[in-house]
């Protein structure tokens, strides 16, 4: 058969897959990593792509949605180079199962070694994960990994012939983003992070200083939490007004030609904004907080991630506010976010009442956890079928403003499975599922349900009860919680949201609006037909609200800071004209 080779240098290890039964069509995959020996990895999880198209690397078109190609995973462990290991044959793939199962047809294919590292945690367990290095947790990015050349092949009838990839290429290094006037960048040994993981973890802030910052060495300021997945650098400020000769370009989520021309005016227009006479003097700081599994922790205290909560409202924002004259008090930090960020701006409000003044939550990430999107993790059997008598039907995971589905619970699940088992495929269920489960008695996370059938561990799900389920939380301990939340939550939602996340709005809106003693004196509010991830803007459509995080919330933030700030404090050193 002939056998397709890709050529890369002088080292290399070849993994071979070998089936167990004695079909002649099952094709040899060899995978041969040809890297200087101090960059072939021991540990980690090797890719391999199939993609139908060529318009971009195989690697980059990994995903959920209608447009989905294939990708089948398998661990590596303990490689020692020049070693031949079994490719294991029945390597779970997504959305095709198998490799057999692949249809006729042209293929680009491409391999990638996503590596994985040891940690010696201060639990006692030993676990292999992959270290963040820059890129926010995405393994088709991560500095370090190797991949290959894509390759086309063709799958007949009769299956595909022998297949050779050679990774010799290896994902460079990000470089870090500059100071400038306005934006510093810092990064910070969390002393509670480094003795969870054995290891030295530093957590990242970019920090926008607010108008002629050097000229007021009297003031102290206020500060701005804005909440949400890894920001390689602040976004959306921009001293300079759109590049004249900027390509338009077309935005299919939004259907929207030339949205990154908006999206640099809206950059700018915030500079305007931000320079104002009576724009109030704020720092706002966007954090880095990746972990081994996601890129962010959720910014809580979690068993398997260890305690970023404490790290980030004990270690890091003290120290930002001594460096940069902040405040520093409880009346004086506001969060907000969307999606991820939502959650996070509405559970480190809860579960850190004092050190907030208030939360503005958008879309946030399931916030009731019976409706975990459509799943009742509580009462249901099986997070991806719905329970009938005769019908198969499953639970859908995306839908659009007109209800179109897009996805299911069972094939996210199944892609996150295909990229990493242990919930190590570094996405959204499986960051959910390392944040709210126990640790296992292996290190990992435990299991929420069975990744592969679905069906739902009640045992876990109780624990999710107690610690995460912030509706759960808030109604349990009301009587505790109550003075010191009130007037501070503010949730906003689309009722037409992608995931499903509406749901858990409603049911928490409505133990909110039954509070007493207090009453909790807030604000939940819907966008219609809103898409994720409606904010709060009933002015203007999503795509360009979604621009605006970084001013939208500063109106309700002074009427807040004006209603509850201490009698002694200073409201005047950081409202500065000039």
């Amino acid at each position: 058969m002939k056998k397709y080779l890709i050529i890369f240098g002088t080292f290399f290890f070849v993994l071979c897959a070998c089936g167990t039964d004695s079909n002649d069509s099952k094709p040899n995959i060899s995978i041969a990593i040809n890297t200087d020996e101090s960059q072939i990895p021991s540990d980690g999880r090797l890719l391999l792509i199939f993609a139908n198209n060529n318009e971009t690397e195989p690697r980059f078109q990994v995903n959920g949605g209608l447009k989905a190609q294939v990708v089948f995973g398998m661990n590596i462990e303990n490689h020692v180079p020049g070693k031949k290991i079994l490719f294991d044959s029945e390597a779970f793939g997504f959305p095709v199962e198998s490799i057999e199962q692949l249809e006729e047809g042209d293929y680009f294919v491409q391999g990638v070694f996503h590596v994985y590292e040891t940690f010696e945690l201060s639990t006692g367990h030993k676990v292999k994960l992959p270290m963040d290095h820059g890129e926010g947790q995405q393994w088709n990015r991560s500095p370090g990994n190797l991949y290959s050349t894509p390759v086309k092949i063709k799958v007949t009838k009769n299956g595909m012939e022998d297949l050779t990839i050679v990774l010799d290429q290896v994902i460079p290094e990000i470089e870090e983003p500059k100071d400038t006037e306005w934006i510093k960048h810092i990064k910070f040994k969390s002393e509670k992070l480094s003795a969870f993981w054995g290891r030295d973890i530093y957590l990242g802030a970019h920090i926008l200083l607010p108008k002629n910052f050097d000229q007021h060495p009297e003031a102290t300021f206020p500060l701005m939490i804005f909440h949400g997945h890894f920001p390689s650098d602040f976004g959306g400020f921009r001293t300079t007004p759109p590049d004249k000769n900027l390509e338009p370009d077309y935005s299919e989520r939004f259907d929207v030609e030339g949205y990154n021309i908006i999206q640099q005016q809206e950059a700018y227009d915030f500079y305007k904004r931000w320079n104002e006479p009576d724009f109030p003097r704020f720092i706002i700081i966007e954090i880095q907080h990746p972990t081994p599994y996601y890129d962010d922790s959720y910014a809580v205290n979690s068993a398997s991630q260890g305690p970023y909560g404490d790290a980030i409202t004990y270690e890091l924002i003290p120290y930002i506010e001594k460096e940069f004259q902040g405040i520093g008090e409880g009346w004086s930090r506001f969060l907000y976010g969307g999606s991820t960020g939502g959650w996070e701006a509405l559970a480190v409000q809860v579960k850190y009442p004092d050190q907030y003044n208030g939360c503005f939550a958008a879309c946030p990430d399931p916030i009731d956890f019976t409706s975990y999107c459509l799943t009742d993790i509580y009462k249901d059997q099986n997070a991806y079928y719905y329970d009938t008598d005769f019908k198969t039907l499953e639970v859908p995971s995306r839908r659009n403003y007109l209800g179109q589905i897009s996805a299911t619970m069972r094939q996210d699940n199944h892609l996150e499975l295909a990229l990493g088992n242990k919930s190590r495929s570094g996405q959204q269920f499986d960051i959910w599922e390392a944040t709210y489960s126990p640790q296992g008695t292996d290190g990992y996370p435990q299991r929420i349900w069975d990744k592969y059938t679905g069906e739902i561990n009640h045992e876990v799900a109780a624990y999710w009860k107690e610690n995460y389920d912030l509706r759960h939380i808030l109604e349990r301990d009301w009587d505790k919680l109550g003075d010191k939340l009130k007037g501070k939550i503010h949730i906003y939602c689309g009722d037409m949201d992608n995931y499903y996340l509406n749901n858990a709005v409603y049911s928490m809106e409505s133990f909110l609006e039954s509070t007493t003693s207090p009453y909790y004196d807030g604000e939940v509010d819907y966008g219609d037909r809103a898409e994720h991830c409606w904010n709060g803007d009933q002015e203007n459509p999503n795509h360009i609200s979604r621009l605006r995080y970084n001013s939208m919330y500063v109106p309700k933030i002074m009427k807040r800071i004006a209603e509850s700030a201490p009698v002694d404090a200073d409201l005047t050193s950081w409202r500065y004209k000039e």
